[in-house]
């Protein structure tokens, strides 16, 4: 067994993912569309039949939710006495908060308590790799729950959830992500993608939960204090993790990995370009929601923002407030009553996203 590789820094990423990147290129000499459709052919593992069931999985993930938000989410922010705008989005992070922390506790059992060397040696992500290996039945399992929630996602983003400031970036990144999910399973390429969901994960059980403090902390007519102070302290937190897990170990573990040490394991390995293109793309995503948080965490310091929310929403009773002087112009626009009874916005027309 070969001893761990120490972590890489920044600079040996860059230097060594790019001569790798590079090096392949001048390497490739034959690469078009007909090498990626024999490539295809000869590395890819993925039958009809675990298409189909996946599908059927995500199918049952809508379905379920379905059921939780009708018979156990809303009936319990009703219960509670949420506001109304609170109460819409309330019965969306509960079921997400639910999946994450299942999804990313089976992680941390995969990587932590089991014989799996993956977080501690990324670069072991590739040794004794072998197109069309079997996949550990662990491991498939996650695959199965991940990729066919991922599948639930697209549709659920599009139709179900609260439409956001940068819900188009949401479905792309859904896209992407199912797609490195299938394909990784398809050739074989199973153990860095638990690595990848591992440190993904982590943050929407963050985000989730602190959602849903913010959504409690006035419910009943009463302000609560103690959801406040959650609600800053995971503001806090998730914005620490989001870099530490997403922008520090993704690219060091993933990225080096992927870029550099795949070459060395696994000199020709399949599709070595595209799989490198999607992460990339994540990690752009990952910087673009960091963004987001920085300029969050900078009106909380101007004093800007009084308390924690959700910046990534469009509030719709906010943006239907009329800046000081209009008064007047507003009286003639009368909120529909849908509109406040939680219905959202989506490019300009009134969408119903409840369940």
């Amino acid at each position: 067994m070969q001893a761990p590789e120490p972590m890489p820094g920044y600079g040996q990423l860059l230097r060594r993912g790019y001569g790798s990147l590079a090096g392949a290129v001048r390497g490739c000499g034959d690469c078009g569309w007909e090498l990626a459709r024999r490539t295809w052919t000869e590395n890819a593992h993925l039958s009809w039949g675990e298409v189909l069931l996946c599908g059927f999985c995500a199918l049952g993930w809508t379905l379920l939710r379905r059921a939780a938000a009708r018979n156990l989410f809303r009936p319990f922010g009703e219960w509670c006495n949420l506001q109304p705008k609170d109460a819409a989005k309330m019965p969306e992070s509960a079921w997400k908060l639910l999946f994450y922390t299942f999804s990313w506790s089976y992680g941390l059992y995969l990587l932590f308590f089991t014989d799996y060397p993956f977080f501690y040696d990324p670069p072991s992500v590739f040794y004794d790799w072998k197109k069309g290996m079997e996949v550990p039945t662990d491991i498939a399992i996650a695959y199965l729950l991940q990729c066919s929630f991922y599948g639930h996602s697209i549709y659920a983003t599009a139709y179900m959830d609260t439409w956001r400031k940068d819900s188009v970036v949401m479905l792309l990144h859904h896209v992407v992500t199912l797609t490195l999910i299938a394909l990784s399973y398809a050739f074989r390429y199973h153990n860095v993608g638990i690595l990848v969901l591992f440190l993904h994960d982590v943050n929407d059980v963050q985000l989730e939960f602190t959602k849903l403090n913010v959504y409690f902390k006035h419910r009943g007519g009463v302000y609560h204090r103690l959801n406040d102070v959650i609600s800053n302290i995971g503001c806090l937190t998730f914005s620490i993790s989001w870099f530490w897990f997403r922008l520090y170990w993704f690219p060091l573990k993933v990225l080096y990995t992927t870029c550099h040490s795949s070459l060395q394991s696994v000199p020709n390995i399949p599709f070595y370009f595209f799989f490198n293109a999607l992460l990339l793309i994540l990690t752009l995503m990952n910087i673009y929601w960091f963004l987001y948080i920085i300029l969050f965490v900078g009106k909380v310091l101007l004093g800007q923002v009084q308390e924690v929310n959700d910046v990534r929403e469009y509030d719709v009773e906010e943006s239907r407030k009329p800046p000081l002087g209009k008064e007047k112009e507003a009286e003639a626009f009368q909120v529909p009553p849908a509109l406040k009874e939680g219905l959202h916005l989506k490019n300009g027309l009134v969408k119903d996203k409840r369940l």
